[in-house]
């Protein structure tokens, strides 16, 4: 496992983190706990310390199972939890509140259900423009004064956004969504991060599942899949992405005896040194392929051919922007 220190704070995460949205199971068809368990353990097994996840997963359903998870056998001490606030939910629908006083409840829900005395990364989950940014940044700087949050992130910022956050609290990480299709953070918030030495959390590296090579044109997804409404997977666009996998992992196996997951995470990773490349699963078996993104790279030529077969397959691409909460 390669891993990475995030500056200023006294912390070495791993290069490929756990992202515990469908451990939650809200908005992925729901989630075994047994499983669950199993994921994080296998994944720690595996090399991978950051596990990353939130309130809003699953209503508190992701903290609590993490918690259990990093209770067993003293993987807490070994685990670096990165957890979120600035979301709040009514009748199983989110919505964005980073007000002082609901995050100070949220920072005691979090570490209740987390079952830790101290959060290791404690993000802002979207930025709220009903609340002024000096207010949100002021409470995320006493709670890392008082000790409770060993460093602090902001998750899908814009760089002015940050700029603003970071003149009343440190700032050590950013959370936006980048993978292999979805690229828009290139424009502007990973040159920032890069600039400013912030650890870049890369959500979404495998594109919900796209880049797994696990899904055909006709995989069906069941309940509250949030792939039902994600344009990328309708029958208009979900032909040209396939067609992108399919020829993508030709190319990796061609090329480096890999699998089109393991070229997917590499190239996040092989963006840049700062970067690190979250991954979600909830079964153990997903995460077999970690091994095979460790001790290779992609070069110059590699990564041209890699933008020729999307230029040439995606057509009409889309990004991650349906899934803002109001």
């Amino acid at each position: 496992m390669e891993f990475v220190d995030i500056a200023g704070a006294s912390l070495a995460v791993s290069r490929i983190g756990l992202g515990t949205w469908s451990i939650g199971g809200w908005m992925w068809g729901g989630s075994d706990e047994a499983e669950a368990i199993g994921a994080i353990h296998e994944a720690m097994d595996r090399g991978v310390n950051l596990i990353d996840t939130a309130p809003v997963y699953g209503f508190g359903h992701a903290e609590e199972i993490v918690g259990k998870a990093l209770k067993q056998g003293g993987r807490r001490e070994r685990a670096v939890i990165a957890t979120k606030a600035g979301l709040e939910w009514k009748d199983g629908r989110p919505f964005r509140n980073a007000r002082r006083e609901r995050i100070l409840k949220e920072i005691d829900d979090s570490l209740r259900r987390l079952q830790t005395d101290v959060i290791d990364i404690y993000q802002v989950h979207w930025p709220d423009p009903e609340t002024p940014t000096a207010e949100t940044a002021g409470v995320m700087a006493e709670l890392y004064r008082a000790g409770k949050i060993r460093a602090v992130g902001v998750s899908n910022f814009s760089p002015e956004q940050m700029e603003e956050f970071s003149a009343v609290a440190p700032l050590h990480t950013v959370q936006p969504p980048y993978n292999l299709f979805e690229r828009g953070a290139e424009r502007d918030i990973l040159p920032y991060a890069k600039r400013k030495g912030l650890t870049a959390f890369a959500y979404g590296a495998i594109c919900r599942g796209l880049l797994s090579g696990q899904i055909t044109r006709d995989t069906q997804f069941s309940g509250d899949d949030l792939r039902n409404r994600d344009p990328k997977f309708q029958p208009d666009r979900r032909p040209q992405y396939i067609a992108a996998v399919e020829r993508l992992a030709r190319f990796a196996r061609e090329a480096y005896g890999k699998e089109v997951i393991h070229l997917a995470l590499r190239w996040a990773l092989d963006r840049g040194d700062n970067i690190v490349a979250l991954w979600g699963a909830r079964k153990r078996g997903q995460l077999a392929p970690i091994d095979g993104v460790m001790g290779w790279r992609l070069d110059a030529g590699a990564m041209a051919e890699i933008d020729r077969i999307i230029e040439e397959t995606v057509t009409s691409p889309v990004g991650p922007e349906f899934m803002a909460p109001p």
